[in-house]
């Protein structure tokens, strides 16, 4: 499960945030394209956009569920 303690600073404020236990699978960037983008120096997924529609939050929450090492977070506001 993720832990908003070790989230990454890149992560845009908001309800979900993609924790250190990242292994830059491309599931999450895949699954939600305008939501999670890779940052090239650490090797690894944030949330740059947080979902603004319910198709956004579907693909977001999808990410989340799929993510194999449960490193994607969501915080209900």
């Amino acid at each position: 499960m993720a832990d908003i303690a070790n989230r990454y600073k890149e992560n845009v404020e908001g309800s979900y945030f993609v924790d250190n236990q990242c292994i830059d699978c491309d599931l999450c960037r895949e699954t939600a394209p305008d939501n999670f983008t890779r940052s090239d120096d650490g090797g690894y997924s944030y949330v740059y956009k947080q979902p603004a529609s319910p198709d956004e939050a579907a693909r977001c929450k999808e990410a989340m569920e799929g993510c194999p090492v449960e490193a994607i977070g969501n915080t209900p506001a």
